[in-house]
């Protein structure tokens, strides 16, 4: 199979914030995941280090996820608590959309579920009170996250958990709303999702029974 057009657009090794006047160094590689690569960056000028997730333009426009891209951005840029991923900043060159996030060195409780296969009473519940809390802030802010997985939940130097890639989060307009998009991840997805029934905060309740399921 030939390479697609998006794979010959290198993300350049110096990336240029001309909105705010930054450069930054592309570092190691973290992963990928739906549309987007990681890297870790480096400013060049405070020296601090972040998570930049980076999605190619063409592939936006081909398969239609300019709106989805915009919504994540629209959603995650206001969040501000403890335990979510913090936004610092977002923008985009000809070729690419830039998103600068907090770097959780430690990376997902997949890798530490990897790792350990299992944990005690007390770490269960040193993380589960840690997902709620992030979970009830983003309740409180009328967003519902939709993809609450072991993936998703990203541990800083101190174990801390951040919840973060809200790509498929949306929010609660009015009193009452259900959304009746199908999205998630398998084994984690409610029955409301998959029932197209409509779905509210309800779903991430489910994805957290999963997640402690998987302790």
């Amino acid at each position: 199979m030939s390479k697609s057009k998006e794979d010959d657009v290198r993300i350049p090794d110096v990336i240029i914030d001309t909105k705010n006047k930054k450069k930054y160094q592309k570092c190691s590689f973290l992963g990928k995941g739906g549309f987007a690569k990681c890297y870790e960056i480096i400013d060049m000028n405070t020296k601090e280090v972040f998570a930049g997730k980076i999605v190619s333009k063409k592939y936006l426009l081909r398969n239609n996820q300019k709106d989805k891209m915009t919504q994540e951005i629209f959603i995650h840029k206001v969040l501000k608590n403890k335990n979510i991923v913090s936004f610092h900043s977002f923008f985009e060159d000809n070729n690419f959309v830039y998103i600068v996030l907090e770097l959780c060195r430690k990376r997902s409780m997949m890798e530490l579920h990897k790792r350990r296969k299992t944990l005690t009473e007390p770490e269960t519940r040193y993380y589960v009170y840690q997902i709620l809390e992030g979970t009830l802030y983003l309740h409180q802010q009328n967003i519902i996250h939709r993809d609450l997985k072991l993936g998703n939940l990203f541990l800083n130097d101190e174990l801390e958990v951040k919840i973060g890639d809200l790509g498929l989060a949306a929010k609660i307009e009015y009193d009452g709303q259900r959304k009746k998009t199908l999205c998630g991840t398998p084994n984690y997805i409610a029955p409301e999702i998959l029932k197209k029934t409509g779905h509210s905060f309800e779903v991430d309740v489910w994805s957290i029974g999963c997640i402690i399921r998987n302790y």
